[in-house]
């Protein structure tokens, strides 16, 4: 277990893991520097291990039927959990009334709750004079700094040195956070200096040291928040790699994200996720996935920056058949397609590690 974690987490996600309404679940099942993450909670999934499920790796991760069941097995084996991870990532960020009555549930057992929600639990008075009745505390992830904490552009994106990078996507719940973090954790280890900014809750649940929480700033402020966790990656550790969370997609029409992040963040090149299998955009049926071609040329218009690669997810895709879909794709756009999932990011770490020293020269 990494002990300079904060603390030890059951992780609830019922009736969402392994749909794209159990991403922060996802994320935390990976990886996550916040918490040992000791079980996650969907009755569907009673019985297996949370990795198996989701890339077939064994991670030791338990799916329980409730949360009691997970924190008496736990204890058990004599480990306290210490809080409950709301791993829950609905369309509009709304908490059902049955997931309520879990939350408060675990109140009870003296689980600290932590949740990335846009209902905030610590206003909400039955549950928070039922975490001051059971001396457990409530953190909002997605709660909005005070105004006076908030920054406005200033244009000091321009002292950042560092190659920036930004991992956009062809539509929401698509992976983009779980790419920038596999492609940060890949050019620490063979050596180069990285920070990743992440952009979501679930990026500040993993424990990601340069993180806004993008879509709970005051509008005004976007621009400003994204530069200043930017620079502040830049003049904390002076990397030579900054990796870019993107939100939502250019064109999703419930969550238009990436705009701000193009013109703030000002990245020096695009990684692009998209999920080849994907018909509509998520949650949106009727409202078709716009061309892959048409994405990227949005893209390098706004930016005026380069796609430089696409990473798919592959989600309901036969994985026998990914590396001839990556193949197809390479051919139809021009550039070089993975699966860092499957295959890891080192062909990326190489393409910037070229793009960098071409940089320098």
């Amino acid at each position: 277990m990494n002990k300079a974690a904060e603390g030890k987490a059951i992780v609830y996600c019922e009736g969402a893991f392994n749909t794209p309404n159990g991403k922060t679940a996802h994320g935390l099942v990976r990886y996550t520097q916040r918490y040992n993450i000791l079980s996650i909670i969907d009755s569907r999934y009673a019985g297996k291990d949370a990795g198996m499920i989701l890339d077939g790796k064994n991670k030791g991760i338990p799916v329980f039927d409730r949360i009691e069941q997970a924190f008496n097995k736990a204890k058990s084996a004599g480990i306290i959990a210490t809080h409950l991870v709301v791993g829950l990532a609905p369309d509009g960020g709304r908490l059902s009334s049955g997931a309520r009555e879990d939350i408060k549930e675990a109140i009870t057992l003296g689980l600290n709750i932590d949740c990335g929600l846009h209902d905030y639990l610590s206003e909400d008075r039955e549950i928070s004079g039922l975490a001051s009745e059971h001396h457990v505390n409530i953190r909002d992830i997605r709660k909005p700094k005070p105004i006076d904490q908030l920054h406005f552009f200033s244009g000091k994106i321009d002292e950042v040195k560092a190659l920036k990078v930004a991992v956009l996507g062809t539509d929401s719940a698509v992976g983009k956070r779980t790419t920038a973090r596999i492609l940060t954790n890949a050019l620490l280890e063979v050596g180069e200096k990285a920070e990743m900014i992440g952009t979501g809750q679930t990026a500040w649940l993993q424990g990601a040291q340069h993180c806004i929480v993008l879509d709970s700033i005051i509008n005004d402020f976007v621009s400003g928040e994204i530069e200043h966790a930017v620079w502040s990656a830049w003049m904390d550790t002076k990397p030579d790699y900054i990796i870019i969370e993107g939100q939502g997609s250019l064109l999703n029409p419930a969550y238009p994200g990436g705009f701000e992040l193009l013109a703030a963040g000002r990245p020096d090149a695009i990684i692009l996720q998209h999920a080849p299998a994907r018909i509509d955009y998520d949650g949106f049926p009727g409202f078709c996935i716009h061309p892959l071609s048409d994405q990227i040329k949005a893209i390098e218009i706004i930016s005026g920056k380069p796609v430089i690669a696409i990473t798919i997810n592959h989600e309901k895709l036969d994985i026998k058949q990914i590396p001839f879909i990556c193949d197809a794709i390479e051919m139809a756009v021009g550039l070089p397609t993975l699966d860092v999932l499957l295959e890891g990011a080192d062909k990326l770490v190489k393409l910037l590690k070229l793009i960098s020293k071409k940089r320098s020269v």
